[in-house]
């Protein structure tokens, strides 16, 4: 894997940071990444294209081994896109989903394995996706989020490593933690999240994007085997 160099200084990375710092945002776990330094940014530059999708790979490959290294609670990978700044929220789930689709494919090009401890399959409760045998969770913001804890400037993707929120569930501490999020939402929206489901009742996939999913959905993803899978 060659060298990667995180964008943190960018500027856009700043604007990032302080749409977290926002009194009013409601992840609490977001805050504390941001309050302890945990947050790697890459800036990319479009979500429409595959132009830094190598780059983005390295960069999650080595905050794989950062996280591995030191297994600390709450640490993200964030990568921001400068553009576009109009898209509609199906738009924005379906270019989201091409980059984490060609994500994947470089991850099963390196030889990489699914991580075992989750499921590959996008319709399965206990699907994750999975980079350097590792799981994530993703949370898509952009512009046009209808949720305004989504709706950041620009386009952007939160890597969150799936071993957190069991290590917090371990420890007795998830549900509460998913609770006080849920009301600060509700605090801000309006209204609770209806998409938010605690992992292994309904498949994440849909959460993904951020928009009200609604009636039958297909994922437009697929995990390739690696080359030591079976």
């Amino acid at each position: 894997m060659l060298p990667v160099t995180f964008d943190n200084r960018d500027p856009l990375a700043d604007e990032f940071r302080t749409f977290l710092a926002r009194k009013d945002f409601p992840c609490i776990g977001a805050k504390s990444a941001l309050a302890n330094g945990k947050l790697q940014f890459i800036v990319a530059r479009d979500i429409t294209s595959a132009w830094d999708d190598l780059r983005i790979y390295a960069a999650l490959f080595n905050f794989v081994e950062n996280y591995r290294a030191q297994p600390a609670l709450f640490q993200s990978f964030v990568v921001l896109f400068q553009g576009p700044s109009r898209l509609d929220e199906v738009v924005f789930e379906d270019f989201l989903w091409q980059r984490l689709q060609s994500l994947t494919d470089k991850d099963g090009w390196h030889g990489q394995r699914h991580d075992a401890r989750v499921s590959a399959d996008p319709d399965d409760p206990h699907f994750s996706l999975s980079f350097a045998n590792e799981a994530f969770f993703a949370v898509g913001l952009h512009p046009g989020a209808s949720r305004p804890a989504r709706r950041f400037s620009h386009p952007a993707i939160v890597f969150n490593a799936h071993d957190q929120f069991e290590a917090l569930r371990k420890m007795n501490l998830y549900r509460g933690i998913r609770e006080k999020i849920m009301v600060r939402d509700e605090a801000l929206a309006g209204s609770r999240n209806p998409m938010l489901q605690p992992f292994g009742e309904k498949s994440e996939a849909p959460q993904y994007s951020g928009r009200m999913v609604d009636g039958p959905w297909q994922c437009p993803y697929r995990r390739p085997p690696g080359r030591d899978d079976t």
